[in-house]
């Protein structure tokens, strides 16, 4: 079953920590599988807090998502990110 990663973003505190967070981003995902289904595209928020932006990433499973966003490649890339925005994420199984 295919699982879904998800991250939205809150609000932007450092451009620049964002900015080589996105530099780098996708040198992460070499060697795994994943598919980009949404990429900071026009939203429009229905329920809750407006946020900035969202990212939607397939996986082939939930294991496979987790390889990826616990891999040190990527656990490095994200300290920018962390850095650079406040954000939520999550990984949710698709049916």
């Amino acid at each position: 079953m295919p699982a879904y990663v998800v991250f939205m973003r809150d609000e932007t505190v450092d451009p620049v920590a964002l900015a080589e967070y996105s530099a780098k981003a996708d040198a992460s995902f070499e060697g795994h599988a994943m598919t980009l289904l949404a990429d900071y595209g026009p939203l429009e928020v229905l329920e809750g807090d407006k946020i900035e932006g969202a990212v939607i990433l397939e996986f082939p499973d939930m294991d496979a998502a987790r390889a990826w966003y616990f891999s040190p490649d990527y656990q490095a890339t994200a300290q920018h990110r962390f850095r650079g925005a406040r954000y939520r994420g999550f990984i949710v199984g698709g049916v």
